[in-house]
């Protein structure tokens, strides 16, 4: 039977992963994610066949996910923004390893140490790999506590089926506040997919190897085309977005994550004064979801991107659009939080500019 919960941001990743099926959990404490690891230290505690490690470093923690994966468990780790940077190289591997996992980042003010406030500024971090090689990872950027549970539980359907690290990217702000959320029953954990590639004794079979040092050139070469190709499919089937009041709008604001439910505000205000807006909110950050866009871009050729960062989703809004529409900024990094009203006032002055 679902379950209605109110609960913080960061439990409820813990308990949508726990449903989900994971059963390894490694982390390290940095805030603003702390609540995550104390609510997995508890969960893993009441199972019978969960592990729960607080590892000495967050580097320790990304490899402790590399093995469990390796073992065939759905395994995850978490982190805040310096903590995620410290865990790339361990990303970077699962991606070469093709090994599932994921990877919660809370993002906080930076760069550096920053401060805990809440922030955006990791995108680019998150989007472009954030390691070295040719790379991606799934992004997912959840919007509201609901979003957070269903996402939770697609970060590891996502990671099992193309067999790739998959990122949940939420702010401290989202992973703080406390919401309902509907979780579903269980998975079973026996009857998840088999994953005839892991490491669990070579009894009566041929031995396995799943190794990223790839001495030949041409091996490793081939090794990033086949990754390529899994991208590809990867951007065919789950780029996913909502549109709010864009069906008549003269402008589209953008935004994601927590600053999208204070463009939403913004909307609902600007369209009671009598500007045409509406909202265009990416879920998942990469893929980036183009298609979606280029589909509102038939009517809408003035945007309005709002960040809490100094602007890098930007770019992707840019990357896609390819010159079809006007694109605005505005943003506040280092962890401000813009109101509704603020954003409205961003949005008139694109209107009084003639858009």
């Amino acid at each position: 039977m679902n379950e209605k919960l109110l609960m913080s941001g960061n439990h409820i990743i813990g308990e949508a992963a726990v449903r989900a099926g994971c059963r390894f959990y490694a982390g390290y404490p940095i805030t603003p994610q702390n609540e995550l690891t104390e609510y997995m230290a508890s969960a893993m505690a009441r199972l019978n066949d969960g592990t729960f490690i607080q590892a000495e470093s967050e580097i320790a923690a990304i490899n402790m996910v590399i093995g469990a994966s390796m073992a065939g468990c759905r395994a995850m780790t978490s982190s805040s923004s310096p903590g995620i940077s410290l865990k790339q190289e361990g990303i970077s591997f699962l991606a070469a390893l093709e090994l599932p996992a994921v990877i919660v980042n809370c993002m906080r003010g930076g760069p550096g140490l920053g401060n805990i406030a809440p922030s955006q500024g990791d995108y680019f971090q998150a989007t472009r790999g954030g390691g070295h090689g040719d790379y991606r990872t799934i992004v997912l950027a959840p919007g509201s506590g609901q979003e957070i549970a269903d996402l939770t539980r697609k970060a590891f359907e996502y990671a099992d089926k193309y067999r790739t690290p998959v990122m949940i990217l939420q702010d401290g702000m989202m992973g703080q506040m406390m919401e309902p959320a509907i979780f579903p029953d269980p998975v079973d954990t026996a009857g998840l997919p088999p994953k005839p590639w892991t490491l669990d004794g070579a009894d009566g079979r041929p031995s396995r190897i799943i190794k990223s040092l790839l001495l030949d050139p041409l091996v490793e070469e081939a090794l990033c085309w086949r990754l390529v190709a899994r991208y590809e499919e990867m951007a065919k089937e789950i780029q996913a977005a909502e549109s709010f009041m864009t069906s008549d709008a003269d402008l589209a604001v953008i935004a994601y994550g927590t600053a999208a439910r204070i463009a939403k505000g913004a909307v609902k205000r600007a369209r009671q004064k009598g500007m045409k807006v509406g909202l265009f909110r990416p879920i998942t950050l990469w893929p980036f979801p183009k298609d979606s866009l280029l589909e509102i871009n038939k009517h809408i050729k003035n945007f309005l991107v709002f960040e809490m960062s100094t602007g890098q989703m930007v770019e992707d809004v840019r990357l896609s659009l390819e010159g079809a529409g006007k694109v605005h900024f505005y943003g506040r990094p280092g962890g401000p939080i813009s109101t509704p009203q603020e954003i409205e006032g961003e949005i008139k002055k694109v209107f009084e500019s003639k858009v």
